[in-house]
């Protein structure tokens, strides 16, 4: 019966195809249909209230710039200045030994190797000019001994520090390599790849990455800086960049909102679940120089709080990708099957997230492993056992970091497909009505069968 009502209606077809391009183009630009009224506003009203809150949060705790402090010379905080190596000169490392005397060493030592080529090697003199400050123009020598790990040549761009304090011959030191323009160029690269691949939603990712740094920066840090919860700061400010994020590359939809909802829901877990195990383990987040460093310029920051912050914003990265992509999928599974009840979807989902929670705990172990690779090294050198090795807690904060993150990560694929399961199935646009009241059409009888 079907096949021979084909023939009496070609007209209607363009129309139903057209419907149909439309829900092919919502891979790009959201689904095609919008949901109904009355989930949109079961959806405005959770995250309505939510957003203000957000907005409130950032007006009530936004510091207004990082409070000074006195500079104390040490690591990040020295005054520093661009300079330039003007010539190196090779030079007899005996002539420039400040104690003048050869070591005797055990030179089957890295120590006693060291001492006997500062000795006996040859050194490089390298003479530096200072390009930036008040002693512009200003030139100094820098000793580099033959094993180390940096070599000057000339015309190289290299970061001074200036010791105001100390006499004046020895007032500049050279501290790195000024590698602003190759880190430059490579995020030029990096924008024009996204760009080209990803053309306008790579251009509005661009955007919101720009904006998640501009909230680090003004807000969360002078924020944490100037004695705020960091915590509480930590979660408005992750929630701004969520919300900022999510709906600039994604569209102010309701799938993007269910992705947010899940996101959300998560970012809860893992800071429950990092506040009890960071207190439950006896973790300071005052484990190197740095951290003792802020320690001790600002001894109210609370340190186990800013890892508990840093738990939670380095997680917020990677929780977005997997709440999109659930949602996405659900989205699609019912757009190509809109019978299909929200078990089905939530079955079928979560079949796709499994396959996806495999890849990216993976990925979120491996990067922490990456960055902690010259730690685990020496203790590997050390010929420590791995019960040692983890209870460090240089070590044990990454454990504590790494499996926080990674079980918020499993639990928003559940919690993710199931609010999309929910919304997608619970949905009853008033569109489709007219299709029931008139069965005699057969494009819209022939599209409502599959």
């Amino acid at each position: 019966m079907t096949s021979t009502q084909q023939p009496p209606h070609p007209p209607p077809h363009p129309p139903q195809n057209q419907g149909h391009s439309g829900h092919g183009h919502s891979h790009s630009h959201g689904p095609a249909a919008p949901v109904s009224k009355h989930l949109r506003k079961v959806i405005a009203a959770v995250l309505i209230p939510f957003s203000v809150a957000v907005v409130v949060g950032l007006v009530v705790l936004w510091p207004g710039g990082a409070p000074p402090h006195a500079r104390t010379g040490v690591g990040f905080d020295r005054q520093t200045q661009q300079a330039t190596v003007t010539r190196v000169d090779k030079v007899d490392c005996k002539s420039v030994n400040a104690s003048g005397d050869t070591p005797t060493g055990d030179t089957s030592t890295a120590e006693g190797r060291s001492a006997t080529q500062q000795a006996k090697g040859m050194c490089e003199k390298a003479t530096v000019r200072v390009d930036g400050g008040k002693d512009t123009g200003r030139t100094f020598t820098e000793i580099v001994q033959p094993d180390s790990p940096r070599q000057f040549h000339d015309g190289q761009k290299v970061i001074v520090a200036y010791a105001p304090d100390a006499p004046k011959e020895l007032q500049y030191s050279v501290t790195d390599v000024n590698r602003r323009f190759p880190m430059a160029l490579l995020a030029g690269i990096f924008a024009l790849a996204v760009v080209v691949v990803g053309r306008l939603r790579g251009l509005m990712a661009l955007v919101a990455l720009a904006v998640s740094f501009m909230v680090l920066t003004f807000f969360i840090l002078p924020a944490i800086l100037q004695g705020s919860n960091p915590l509480v700061v930590a979660v408005v400010g992750a929630s701004a960049i969520m919300l900022i994020a999510l709906y600039t590359c994604h569209g102010l939809t309701a799938r993007t909102s269910v992705a947010v909802l899940g996101t959300l829901v998560s970012l809860l877990l893992i800071g429950l679940l990092g506040s009890l195990f960071i207190g439950w383990a006896a973790l300071t987040g005052n484990t190197d120089d740095n951290t003792g460093l802020i320690h001790g310029l600002y001894p109210s920051i609370d340190m186990s709080g800013l890892l508990l912050a840093g738990v939670i914003i380095g997680s917020l990265g990677v929780l977005d990708d997997v709440t999109v992509t659930q949602t996405s999928a659900v989205w699609e599974l019912h757009q190509a099957d809109p019978t299909m009840g929200r078990r089905g979807l939530y079955r079928a989902g979560i079949r796709i997230g499994r396959d996806h929670i495999a890849s990216v705990v993976n990925t979120l172990v491996l990067a922490y492993a990456g960055a902690a690779l010259p730690l685990l090294l020496l203790f590997s050198i050390a010929q420590s056992s791995v019960g040692t090795v983890a209870n460090s807690e240089l070590v044990a904060e990454e454990i504590v970091r790494t499996l926080v993150g990674s079980i918020g990560l499993v639990a928003s694929v559940p919690v993710t497909t199931a609010l999309a399961a929910l919304v997608v199935s619970a949905d009853r646009p008033g569109s489709p009505a007219p299709a029931a009241a008139g069965p005699a059409r057969g494009g819209r009888g022939r599209r409502r069968k599959r």
